[in-house]
C-alpha cells in the first residue's frame, strides 16, 4: 500500500500545527509561557519529521527540547526557592548561583553614602558595618538592596569592612533580567525587600527607644 500521500499529509498538518505554537510564542510576554510552548513545538516537529526521515530538523530540535526543558526548570526551581525563602527566614541562598564572589580586608570600604549603587551583597563570612548607623551586620545579612527601589540609586550609608571576610555581589542588571524573565520573581523579591525594610526600621526604633531611656535615667544636673 502506498503511504506516501499519508506521509505527505502528515508532515503537512504537522508543519501547520507547529507554526501555530511558533506564532503563540510570539505572543507570550513571561518566559514560562513561552518555554512550554517552545517545548510544544520542539515535540510536534519531531514527530512530524519522523516519518520523512529528516534527521536534521529531528536532531535540532531534540538540542532545542533539551534546552528549553532545562531552561524551564531552571525558571521553576527559581520561583519554588523565592517563595520557600519569603515564607520562611528571607534566606538569600536561592540567588547564590547568580552571584560572583568578592574577598574583602579589614578596613576596607566596599561603597560610600549617596555614591551610585550598582549591586546588593550577600555576606558569607567576617564582619561588616554600617559606618552612619553603626550596625554590624551578621553572616547571611543582605545588604544594598534597597539602592535598587530608591528614585536616585543611591547608597543611605557607608559599608566598613570591619574583619576580613567574603562577600557576593550581584548586580542589580542581573535581578532585572530575572524579574523581566518572571514577573513572579519580581513580586517576590518585592515582598523580600520590603520585609528588609520593616526590618531596619524596627531595629532603628529599637535604638532610639534605648537611647530616649538612657537619656531620661541620667540625673539631671543640681
Amino acid at each position: 500500500m502506498d503511504t506516501s500521500h499519508l506521509v505527505q499529509h502528515a508532515g503537512t498538518a504537522g508543519a501547520l500545527f507547529a507554526s501555530i505554537f511558533v506564532v503563540a510564542t510570539t505572543t507570550m510576554k513571561t518566559m514560562i509561557p513561552l518555554r512550554v510552548f517552545g517545548i510544544l513545538a520542539n515535540v510536534v516537529l519531531i514527530v512530524t519529521a519522523i516519518p520523512t526521515h529528516n534527521y536534521l530538523v529531528i536532531g535540532v530540535q531534540l538540542v532545542m527540547l533539551l534546552v528549553n526543558s532545562y531552561r524551564l526548570h531552571q525558571m521553576l526551581q527559581l520561583v519554588r526557592d523565592v517563595r520557600r525563602s519569603v515564607n520562611s527566614d528571607l534566606s538569600m541562598e536561592w540567588l547564590k548561583p547568580f552571584m560572583t564572589e568578592r574577598n574583602c580586608a579589614a578596613g576596607e570600604i566596599l561603597f560610600y553614602k549617596d555614591e551610585k549603587a550598582e549591586d546588593m551583597l550577600y555576606i558569607v563570612s567576617g564582619k561588616f558595618k554600617l559606618v552612619e548607623s553603626g550596625i554590624v551586620l551578621p553572616v547571611g545579612a543582605i545588604v544594598g538592596e534597597l539602592g535598587m527601589l530608591s528614585p536616585s540609586n543611591t547608597r543611605t550609608q557607608t559599608l566598613e569592612c570591619v574583619e576580613a571576610g567574603l562577600i557576593l555581589s550581584v548586580s542589580y542588571t542581573k535581578v532585572e533580567e530575572l524579574y523581566v524573565q518572571n514577573p513572579a520573581f519580581g513580586f517576590y523579591f518585592l515582598r523580600l525587600t520590603s520585609a528588609r525594610l520593616f526590618q531596619n526600621l524596627e531595629a532603628v526604633e529599637k535604638r532610639l527607644a534605648q537611647q530616649i531611656a538612657s537619656s531620661a535615667a541620667e540625673p539631671k544636673p543640681a
